[in-house]
């Protein structure tokens, strides 16, 4: 009776998951500890990277201009990515402790997605924001007005919103009879759909509309517009101005690459790479996730000469005090 009733109480716990595990790095988990050194660097990095860029923009009169309140979602939006997955990622490597709730995965799986989604609307708006001010500069201020601006933030909320929920639903429904086993340090949809023991036809069909949606029509319209700005580019009278204009223009180009380069590799890997080794799976998720919310304060940094003085008027206020 005890053997049954133990044997009865495995299946009902295999049947009704209340919970995932979490895997580290593959093949390294002795050495976690050790790898937590730069993890915790870069997750430090992006967390005072983008509150830096947050407060110079909020301090700085100057800087409320639509450009900046478009770097201002920016920031906000690789905080949020960097927050998302900093507890699961950094209690693995400290602590080794590897379980998350069932709800808990599927919050970070909402939170992850949904902010990956939102850089990616977010740099489709800077985009217009280039074009318009390189080729509509006499209409630049009445077309990017406050309320604009206000609205495109709302509009790329919802969108990314909307954009998640569905599959995140779709996902809920469906049993969880295989292992708890994740191959990632978060919960990543490409990943918990491989435990799924029932009919994923439909949830693939609206993950492929979501890829065609977002990952390939952004960087579509985000060409579009560039090749709009070149062509505009191209017509005015000196070199100098042609330099000028894309030397404005480079931050951004940048920190598209930065997001879509391994998000294509993310998402080749999860379809064309599946027998790949469970560490390259690993490496390309972690680049995916930390290049954008690390790079990006140091592009806009560096790149960007109004960012720059005031980062430096900043850390000067602060030295005199």
């Amino acid at each position: 009776v005890l053997y049954s009733s133990t044997m009865s109480k495995v299946t009902n716990a295999t049947q009704n998951p209340f919970y995932f595990i979490l895997t580290g790095i593959p093949g390294f988990e002795a050495s976690h500890i050790w790898i937590s050194i730069p993890f915790c660097c870069l997750y430090t990095i992006s967390i005072l990277g983008n509150i830096t860029i947050l407060t110079v923009i909020h301090i700085e009169p100057s800087l409320h201009q639509p450009m900046y309140l478009f770097l201002s979602m920016l920031a906000l939006t690789d905080l949020g990515l960097t927050l998302t997955t900093l507890p699961t990622v950094m209690q693995i490597l400290w602590y080794d402790i590897r379980k998350i709730s069932f709800e808990g995965c599927f919050a970070q799986f909402f939170f992850l997605h949904g902010f990956s989604f939102m850089e990616s609307s977010v740099l489709l708006a800077m985009s217009f924001d280039r074009y318009v001010a390189i080729c509509r500069p006499l209409h630049y201020a009445t077309i990017l007005t406050s309320q604009v601006i206000y609205r495109i933030g709302i509009a790329i909320i919802c969108r990314c919103v909307l954009a998640v929920l569905p599959s995140l639903f779709l996902l809920k429904r469906l049993p969880f009879c295989h292992s708890h086993l994740l191959s990632h340090s978060y919960c990543l949809h490409q990943d918990m759909i491989h435990l799924v023991c029932g009919d994923i036809r439909f949830n693939s069909w609206y993950g492929f509309a979501l890829v065609l949606l977002i990952i390939v029509m952004d960087p579509l319209l985000i060409v579009l517009s560039y090749t709009l700005i070149l062509k505009s580019i191209l017509g005015t009278a000196t070199w100098t101005e042609r330099l000028r204009a894309l030397n404005n223009c480079l931050s951004h180009i940048l920190a598209v690459l930065v997001l879509y380069v391994p998000m294509v590799g993310l998402s080749m890997t999860h379809r064309f790479a599946k027998h790949a080794s469970p560490l390259v799976h690993v490496i390309i998720a972690n680049i995916y996730l930390l290049a954008p919310p690390v790079m990006n304060p140091i592009i806009y940094s560096i790149k960007t000469k109004q960012i720059r003085q005031g980062i430096f008027r900043l850390l000067f206020q602060r030295t005199v005090h």
